[in-house]
């Protein structure tokens, strides 16, 4: 697994636990973390993934 920290959506995706669309709806409403590089969106994947256990998801 690619130990990068700020991921693309797509890459995000891909490493789970949640699918394309659903980051990309986060995206749009405010809800994921990450930070702009120009065009395109990097998520911030340790705190998504810290996100999502504080809102009861089942992250391994």
């Amino acid at each position: 697994m690619d130990k990068t920290k700020f991921p693309s959506i797509r890459e995000t995706a891909k490493r789970g636990p949640l699918s394309e669309y659903c980051l990309r709806l986060m995206q749009k409403q405010g809800k994921l973390p990450g930070v702009y590089s120009g065009k395109k969106f990097l998520v911030n994947y340790a705190r998504l993934l810290e996100q999502l256990d504080a809102e009861g998801g089942n992250v391994e």
